[in-house]
């Protein structure tokens, strides 16, 4: 008995080393993916980490315990010794490293995901695994075409499964926004393309009414053509009203304002300034006398219209023409002459950038840029030349202008001048000049110019042309002796009374405000007033107001 207890000693001894080496292994160290994949292949769907020699030997089983005590070894002979299967234990080598983190499967999904031979190859595997029932349910799940015209392998999605429902969402409303357009389009050339009324035929007369597709389309064309046009022309057919009888200034000067009057620059010091060209307080007095002063500027009111009343404050332009009187043609700004309701022969535009009087460039005077120089003398050497014009009284200024085209106005005229008047001093030496004024016409000649009125009417104080030919002055000579007095009387009375025109122009425009302030509040408060209770001016400013307006 004792032998057979010394013998069963060893057998139970390995038994319990293996149950204590299958219980003592980490059951965290089977993860669920290894698992899943031993369960059907016994083969992971991944590469498990080499380890290292010190992690295999702390893998190692750990060798069985010996027996505790005396009863315990009685305890164990008396169990029956029945065979038990034994467990296979596992090799810990091929378990995955868990000390470092999971480890990561995406390289596998996305290499079997866009592989579509091996996710083919997968499909037919496990179709062929599943047998003939599964083939044939899953037969009309899998048998749609997939990209580039092929037929979907078994267990492969369509391309439309890859897609959000954001992109979904985001493809239907472009798709919706473009039929809208298209619909739009298409309602919008039908309207276009509706008969004239009577206005309209009046103004179209080349494109008559009817139902055929052609004239539809031609009234579409025209109409589209108008709006258009409306965006491009200026904002009124006459930008100027008709002249004045009684306005003594035959000639209209058309000056810019951007780097000629003025010059605006911005630093990082001072932020934006802008400065006063010089002479132009002179150029503006002294010819407001000839001429009718026009600014015609491509600056949009609400940034001219400030700088124009502090450059001008008594009002010596008598119109200022902003951006919206221009016209936009080609891409770009021009200003056209033939909108200001002038005579083309007496109107005369100065200007800095030649492709905004392109459609009038016989017209012009071109001035370089001024940036800012302060002994800059343009403005002022040019007043000779626009004061002999208004002098002359010529018919058409195109001629005149044209005699200087390509040259320097105020250097080539001061030449002209300079042997017009060495001329006038031998014949006056050698009594050639007639007392009633000869060689007046000489002169104008000599310019290249053929006068066709002079103006030399003679006022009160002044001295006699007979006299003053004697005495060796000229025409010219004459005239600016009398601007330069009218233009000393005007300074003095903007000296003695500038500052009570400018604070009465100032109550006017107050009072101006006041009373559209007091009518829109007039108009806003008989909304709430019944019929009834309007009172009889009301009725009959309404009553006057009822009749027809006037046309544009």
């Amino acid at each position: 008995m004792m032998l057979a207890r010394a013998a069963a000693r060893p057998v139970a001894g390995a038994r319990a080393a293996a149950f204590a080496a299958s219980s003592a292994l980490p059951r965290q160290t089977l993860p669920a993916v290894w698992a899943r994949g031993m369960a059907k292949d016994n083969k992971p769907r991944f590469s498990p980490p080499k380890q290292s020699q010190t992690q295999k030997a702390q893998q190692t089983p750990p060798s069985p315990p010996p027996p505790s005590s005396a009863a315990e070894k009685e305890t164990k002979s008396t169990t029956p010794q029945a065979e038990e299967p034994e467990e296979p234990i596992p090799d810990l080598s091929k378990l995955p490293d868990l000390t470092r983190g999971i480890p990561s499967t995406l390289e596998y999904e996305t290499s079997s995901a866009t592989d579509k031979s091996n996710v083919g190859a997968a499909g037919r595997e496990e179709e062929a695994a599943s047998g003939p029932e599964a083939a044939g349910t899953g037969s009309g799940g899998g048998g749609g075409s997939g990209g580039g015209g092929r037929k979907r392998a078994k267990g492969e999605l369509p391309a439309s499964a890859y897609v959000s429902s954001s992109e979904r969402k985001r493809k239907w409303w472009t798709y919706f926004a473009l039929a809208s357009a298209g619909v739009g389009a298409v309602g919008g050339t039908v309207y276009l393309g509706r008969e004239w009324d009577e206005e309209e035929l009046a103004k179209n007369p080349s494109v008559g009414n009817g139902w055929s597709l052609a004239l539809w389309w031609k009234r579409a064309v025209a109409r589209m053509t108008d709006t258009v046009t409306y965006y491009q022309e200026p904002s009124f057919e006459k930008l100027l009203p008709d002249p004045d009888p009684s306005f003594e200034r035959p000639y209209t000067l058309c000056i810019s304002l951007e780097d000629m009057l003025i010059h605006s620059e911005w630093t990082r010091e001072h932020g934006w300034r802008v400065a006063k060209r010089p002479g132009v307080d002179y150029f503006l007095h002294y010819l407001s006398q000839y001429y009718e002063i026009v600014l015609f500027t491509t600056v949009p009111w609400g940034t001219g219209e400030p700088l124009v009343r502090k450059l001008d404050p008594y009002r010596f332009i008598m119109w200022p023409l902003f951006r919206e009187a221009t016209k936009y043609k080609d891409g770009e700004i021009i200003k056209d002459l033939s909108y200001l309701n002038r005579d083309l022969s007496k109107v005369i535009i100065i200007d800095t950038e030649p492709k905004h009087v392109r459609a009038q460039p016989e017209n012009a005077i071109i001035l370089p840029k001024w940036k800012g120089d302060p002994k800059d003398r343009t403005l002022i050497d040019l007043v000779p030349f626009l004061e002999f014009i208004h002098t002359m009284q010529y018919d058409d200024v195109r001629k005149v202008l044209k005699s200087f085209e390509g040259k320097n106005i105020p250097v080539e005229f001061a030449r002209r001048e300079a042997l017009a008047r060495a001329e006038h001093q031998r014949r006056l030496g050698a009594n050639k000049v007639k007392a009633s004024g000869g060689g007046i016409g000489w002169l104008s000649s000599h310019l290249g110019l053929k006068p066709s009125n002079m103006s030399l009417m003679v006022t009160e104080g002044e001295e006699n042309p007979t006299e003053a030919f004697a005495k060796g002055k000229m025409l010219q000579d004459i005239a600016r002796e009398r601007g330069m007095r009218n233009y000393l009387a005007l300074e003095e009375e903007i000296r003695k009374n500038g500052e009570k025109w400018l604070k009465e122009e100032q109550e006017a425009q107050e009072k101006m405000q006041k009373e559209a302030m007091k009518s829109m509040k007039t108009s806003m408060f008989s909304w709430f007033v019944k019929d009834e209770e309007t009172p009889a001016s009301a009725s009959a400013a309404t009553t006057t107001g009822t009749s027809e307006p006037k046309k544009a």
